[in-house]
């Protein structure tokens, strides 16, 4: 068994920031129900939904004006069993990840990331997670050691090693994108509205640190819209999306980068092939969209 260090500063859903500090006074587990709804906005349309949204709610602070970077590993058996769950609408669901907020890049071994099993019962979407160093993380989700943790948290982590060792999980894809965060205010305390810019993904180098060449897994002319309500979205919100013809669509950027590396077949949601698209101009390609560099090296430009 190994006992986990106290991990550092990590925000929740949050991003980084000094949350962490405060999310860990009694416990570093935090678990919560939501509902959410998530629409694809195109580039042209993000101005008005961003004016919309800074009117009604207040910038997350985490942001920092410019996002964050949100990256994520997400585990499945050999058979791709969470990603059929999702696809087929399953009413109950879940699925495994660890995740690090911030820059991407070289970082000490206990920097802070959070294990989370996400699951969905009916409408409701149930996010438990715990923060670990990241090397106790991967000791945990990637070798199968059982580790120490305090107080409520052990039986959260015993139930996640059972998870993996049960279903033989393994990392199968990563994800990366900026995320822009709003928080709602008054009436709409509890309502959290992000827009994640750049969606990425690959299908090897699974090192939570590494500056690996990362593929588009949604076209980079739209960005993912995700409202999360405690109870149901406020009126206002679908009316904006009714206005600005916004859709609901159920896009999962796991599923999406699992379609993208040829693990299943693709959606309607991934980069076009051919050379243009309905969302807006997109350069003439020949093969899969690249990006070499980091979300986290450019600036929010939509």
């Amino acid at each position: 068994m190994r006992p986990p260090r106290a991990p550092r500063s990590a925000g929740p859903d949050g991003g980084p920031g000094d949350t962490g500090h405060r999310l860990r006074t009694s416990s570093t587990l935090h678990a919560f129900n939501r509902y959410e709804l998530k629409y694809l906005v195109p580039v042209s349309r993000v101005a008005d939904v961003r004016a919309e949204l800074a009117a009604r709610m207040s910038a997350d602070r985490n942001g920092g004006g410019r996002g964050y970077g949100v990256w994520s590993v997400y585990y499945d058996t050999r058979s791709l069993r969470f990603y059929h769950e999702k696809i087929e609408g399953l009413r109950f669901r879940r699925k495994l990840r660890v995740r690090r907020y911030g820059e991407v890049g070289a970082a000490p071994e206990d920097t802070p990331v959070s294990v989370e099993i996400k699951q969905r019962v009916n409408r409701v979407t149930q996010k438990r997670r715990v923060l670990l160093p990241y090397d106790v993380a991967r000791d945990l989700c990637d070798r199968r050691v059982r580790v120490e943790h305090a107080d409520t948290d052990q039986a959260f982590v015993d139930e996640v090693l059972d998870l993996v060792h049960r279903l033989d999980l393994r990392p199968t894809a990563m994800t990366g994108y900026r995320r822009e965060p709003y928080v709602g205010t008054g009436a709409d305390l509890g309502l959290r509205v992000t827009l994640d810019h750049r969606v990425r993904g690959r299908d090897r180098d699974f090192d939570l640190r590494a500056e690996a060449e990362s593929r588009y897994i949604v076209d980079p002319h739209l960005v993912v819209m995700e409202v999360k309500a405690n109870e149901r979205a406020p009126y206002w919100v679908t009316d904006m999306a009714a206005r600005l013809d916004l859709q609901v669509e159920r896009i999962s950027k796991y599923c999406q980068s699992v379609e993208a590396f040829g693990m299943a077949p693709r959606s309607v949601f991934h980069v076009p092939e051919g050379d243009g698209s309905e969302h807006g101009p997109v350069p003439a390609r020949h093969g899969p969209v690249h990006d070499t560099g980091s979300a986290d090296l450019h600036p929010l430009h939509s």
